[in-house]
């Protein structure tokens, strides 16, 4: 008896779609009219997106499942595709290595985004305008480090930062006041809750024993009235 082991069989050329779609695409390429070819190929091309539903969330999945067709076909299927036909040469291709920014950023907390805005506002020439930018800036820079030191900062540092980071070309008034940002510790905030529930419940019992005292005064002066 001959057994049919993996090892034995072609190579899977694109493993997602299975052995059965490499082998349908084989039958297809021996087809000898292209009516045929089309027909079967557009077949076998609903079938690929039925097995792999997550392409549909790739933008122009039906042109990824005939540019998998051809390579599956090792590019020797004649079929008339919508879109133009791959070449072995461009599965190699490579894009070009985009690179990571260099600049140094001085205060991680605040990020390349804000030193982008002290350098808009540093541009405004409109003085009003210009100030609300600066107000605007600090607000959210003071937002932005209480997220990440998570801890509390005065006014005066987030001032300070912004003095540095604009080389002291914006200033903010020492006695301005920032939006009010406060960090809330999760911990702190389940304390708080649970001493809510039981100061609830403590108030509860107390007056269930008030109500029950009451009750029992009642009745004793009911008592003593009767006799």
């Amino acid at each position: 008896m001959n057994f049919d082991y993996n090892t034995t069989r072609s190579e899977l050329i694109l493993a997602e779609y299975g052995r059965n779609v490499q082998n349908m695409v084989k039958y297809i390429i021996t087809l000898p009219t292209k009516e045929e070819r089309n027909k079967y190929a557009q077949a076998v091309i609903d079938l690929m997106g039925f097995l792999n539903p997550h392409l549909r969330d790739v933008a122009d999945f039906k042109h990824k499942l005939w540019d998998h067709l051809h390579i599956i076909s090792n590019y020797q299927i004649d079929v008339d595709s919508p879109y133009p036909k791959p070449t072995p040469e461009s599965k190699e291709f490579k894009p070009e290595h985009i690179g990571y920014p260099q600049q140094r950023i001085k205060y991680k907390h605040y990020g390349r985004t804000v030193e982008k805005l002290i350098e808009n506002a540093i541009a405004e020439e409109n003085p009003e305008r210009k100030a609300g930018m600066v107000q605007g800036i600090a607000n959210f820079m003071k937002m932005a480090y209480v997220q990440w030191n998570k801890d509390n900062v005065a006014d005066e540092v987030i001032i300070k930062n912004l003095r540095e980071l604009s080389g002291g070309a914006l200033v903010l008034e020492d006695n301005v006041n920032l939006q009010k940002v406060e960090f809330r510790n999760q911990n702190n905030r389940q304390n708080n809750n649970n001493r809510g529930r039981q100061n609830n419940n403590n108030n509860n019992k107390n007056r269930q024993n008030n109500n029950n005292n009451n009750n029992r005064q009642r009745n004793n002066n009911n008592n003593k009235q009767r006799h």
